[in-house]
């Protein structure tokens, strides 16, 4: 079967539907195609042990490792992406991260564009996620042109105590810019939204936000359940003709003048490599031999902050963050990262995530008096950490960088939490099985010779394709990238819709 449309966009996650919500006004033809299905309500879309023990949610694709082991990767294939088991935290990259600057092992080569060419789109991106936040709490927060439209969400009546702690040790606490409609969130169950599906309104996910928005428009229209296998292009190989999908055991092929890659960093650099032709040999768009290299995961650490006989009332939880050592200016002289609450952890969620068994007791025990925290620091570009497509199976090769400067932020908000009066704490930092962030197998620049696309997510190869995901991140940064990735598509819309 073969259907047309001005614009094909593969992916309905954060890029692909903040794309197509940019684009919708324009009237053109837009079709979006997803592999995942509507993520339908259901008791366990809120039981802890469902969720995090059982893994109901988690989808029984391996991805194989250079090592030759396969393993789980924590991505979801959802209208939505991976945003509707997001945090819902959306920073603005700091302005420090679109320029270079030195890290303990390595450096971080900057963006070829300022923080003030981006900080319009953030914007728009902040309008339709309906971010909450405050501007003026986080020393490291960049300048906006306008407000947040929303207040922060506020502190619960604990946060609020630690808040104070870490004021009194002299830290910075903030309130962090959440995409949470915290009444319409509580209504549906009493429970926090990090790593919970989002199955209503509560959460301005990726579906709720922009996909709704241009869902609205009568030219847009949304195929779910649509595995693209590749993208066929002309004799030339300058453009591409045709998606190809599989749905419902039938191959489909779609047509269009455009066509925007949104898959996620390692699934649209995976269909790229597939998509490999007579004019594209390495892999569709691939002539710099970028493609799928420079994969970047963040460095995170999950840490546990325990006063015995004080108990963590909390329900939601994940409201505070800080950045006092984002930055250069500590006694290391390089950036360390960012640190910020998790969602509050129950008994169940503990035990489905310590490193060895334990009885339901104990971590129902440790778990009342544990607040828990993420700990974020930026893993750098490195050519060699790159994804691989093997007998049409996804490889990962992930080469971590600047461990030394996470170690030294585990160290360093350790004695923090000590200082603000947690006597005990614990931590565990994660692997690659926790993909977390994934970025950069796409990157973004002005050389075609040392990038994939230009500054508006064009291929540098291919003239009428787009990637408007993580895949085009530069570098990782320290923060949480949604709002980054939903500025950048909404970037790319107005450059296509300007040229339509």
């Amino acid at each position: 079967m073969t259907e047309t449309a001005d614009i094909v966009i593969i992916g309905s996650g954060v890029g692909g539907a903040s794309l197509a919500h940019s684009l919708a006004p324009s009237g053109l033809k837009i079709v979006i195609l997803e592999r995942g299905v509507h993520l339908q309500d259901s008791p366990e879309a809120r039981d802890d042990v469902a969720i995090f023990q059982k893994g109901f949610y988690r989808s029984s694709e391996e991805w194989l490792g250079t090592d030759g082991e396969s393993f789980l990767p924590g991505n979801y294939y959802y209208v939505g992406g991976n945003s509707k088991f997001f945090g819902a935290v959306m920073y603005r990259y700091r302005r420090e991260d679109f320029a270079p600057r030195p890290h303990m092992d390595g450096a971080s080569p900057g963006w070829p564009m300022s923080y003030e060419d981006l900080s319009p789109w953030y914007d728009a991106a902040e309008h339709i996620f309906r971010v909450r936040g405050s501007t003026t709490d986080d020393p490291t927060e960049p300048l906006h042109e306008r407000p947040y439209s929303y207040p922060p969400v506020p502190d619960e009546p604990a946060i609020a105590a630690v808040r104070r702690r870490l004021e009194k040790a002299g830290i910075h606490p903030a309130s962090l810019p959440l995409s949470i409609d915290l009444d319409a969130w509580l209504k549906r169950a009493p429970t926090g939204w990090d790593a919970f599906p989002n199955t209503g309104t509560g959460k301005i996910d990726a579906e709720v936000g922009p996909l709704a928005s241009a869902l609205a428009h009568p030219n847009v229209s949304l195929v779910t359940g649509a595995s693209v296998i590749r993208l066929e292009t002309d004799g030339t190989g300058r453009r591409v003709t045709a998606a190809v999908y599989r749905k419902d055991g039938v191959e489909h092929r779609i047509s269009a003048g455009r066509f925007a890659v949104a898959a996620g960093a390692v699934q649209s650099a995976a269909l790229l490599l597939r998509s490999a032709n007579g004019a594209h040999p390495a892999g569709l768009g691939n002539s710099s031999d970028q493609l799928g290299r420079n994969f970047m995961n963040h460095n995170t650490t999950a840490m546990l902050t325990v006063r015995p006989f004080a108990a963590n009332s909390c329900v939601y939880q994940k409201t505070i963050a800080f950045n006092d050592f984002y930055n250069e200016d500590n006694e290391y002289g390089f950036p360390l990262g960012n640190v910020q609450l998790l969602g509050h952890i129950t008994g169940n969620i503990l035990k489905a995530n310590l490193p060895m068994p334990a009885p339901a007791w104990f971590a129902r025990l440790v778990a009342r008096y544990a607040f828990g925290w993420f700990l974020t620091s930026e893993d750098l570009p490195n050519p060699e950490s790159r994804v691989m497509v093997r007998d049409d199976r996804i490889v990962m090769h992930w080469i971590r960088s600047n461990m030394r400067a996470h170690e030294t932020l585990i160290a360093k908000t350790r004695a923090v939490m000590r200082k603000a009066g947690f006597p005990i704490v614990l931590t565990h930092t994660f692997g690659r099985k926790t993909t977390s962030h994934q970025c950069g197998t796409a990157r973004m620049g002005r050389d075609p010779q040392s990038s994939v696309v230009d500054l508006d997510c064009r291929s540098h190869d291919v003239e009428n394709l787009y990637i408007t995901d993580a895949s085009v991140l530069p570098t990782s940064a320290a923060v949480n990238p949604a709002l980054t990735i939903a500025a950048l598509a909404i970037k790319a819309g107005s450059a296509i819709a300007g040229g339509k």
